[in-house]
C-alpha cells in the first residue's frame, strides 16, 4: 500500500453526519460500512481518532458506556448522491458490557449493536476491539458466537497494547491466534494497536485500505 493513497484517504478532514439511537434511524444504506466494536472503555473512539488522524472526531470518554450510539463518519467532500458516494463510511458503536446506565438503558444499545452487526447489508468488516490488558472476555466470546452464527466478518484489534510489555503482548497474540482457528468468521491477522502510541495504526490503515479495494 502505498504512502500517497494512506495519505489520500486517512490525512484529509472527515464529517460527523449521524448518530444513530435506534436502527430507524440509520441512514440509507450507500457507502461500504467498517465499524469498529468491543466493551466499554476498550479505546474505541481513541482508536478511530488515531486511524483518520482527528483528535477529538470521535468523543473519547474515561467514562464506561459514554457512547451509547451509533456514529458515522466520512470522509469530506462528498455529496452523498449515488455517483458521489465516499469510499466508505466508519461507524463507531456502542460499548457492550460494563457502563454507569440503567439496566434499560444498557439493554437498548447493546440491542442496537446486535442489530446493526446481524442486519447492515453494507457492513463490511467488523473490527472487534480487544483490550489488552485483558484479552478476551466473556461478554466478547458472546460477540464472537453471534458474528460467527451471522458470517459477518471481523478482524481482532488489539488496544492499549503499550500498557503491557513486549513479550506479555506477544505471547497474547500467540493465544489469541490459537483461539480464532474455532471462529469460521473471523480473519485471522490480528493487529496490535495503541492510539497513544500510534503503534500498528499505519498497519491498520492500510488492512482497511486493502480490505476496500483502494
Amino acid at each position: 500500500m502505498t504512502e500517497a493513497n494512506r495519505q489520500k484517504i486517512f490525512s484529509g478532514n472527515w464529517d460527523f453526519i449521524r448518530s444513530v439511537p435506534s436502527m430507524r434511524f440509520l441512514p440509507p444504506e450507500g457507502p461500504v460500512e467498517i465499524a469498529f466494536a468491543g466493551r466499554s472503555n476498550v479505546g474505541k473512539s481513541s482508536l478511530i481518532n488515531a486511524l483518520i488522524g482527528k483528535k477529538g472526531l470521535a468523543r473519547a470518554s474515561n467514562t464506561p458506556g459514554r457512547t451509547q450510539e451509533l456514529n458515522f463518519f466520512v470522509p469530506q467532500g462528498y455529496s452523498g448522491a449515488a455517483a458521489d458516494l465516499p469510499p466508505f463510511a466508519v461507524v463507531d458503536m456502542p460499548g457492550y458490557g460494563f457502563a454507569q446506565a440503567p439496566k434499560a438503558q444498557i439493554a437498548a444499545w447493546t440491542k442496537l449493536v446486535f442489530d446493526y452487526l446481524r442486519g447492515r447489508s453494507v457492513l463490511k468488516r467488523v473490527y472487534l476491539l480487544i483490550d489488552a490488558r485483558h484479552g478476551i472476555m466473556k461478554n466478547d466470546e458472546a460477540v464472537l458466537a453471534m458474528l460467527d452464527k451471522a458470517a459477518v466478518s471481523y478482524q481482532l484489534v488489539i488496544t492499549k497494547s503499550d500498557k503491557i510489555k513486549p513479550a506479555a503482548l506477544a505471547e497474547l497474540l500467540q493465544r489469541l491466534e490459537g483461539d480464532l482457528a474455532r471462529h469460521p468468521a473471523a480473519y485471522p491477522h490480528i493487529i496490535a494497536t495503541s492510539a497513544a502510541t500510534k503503534q500498528g495504526i499505519e498497519i491498520l490503515q492500510d488492512a482497511v485500505l486493502v480490505l476496500l479495494g483502494l
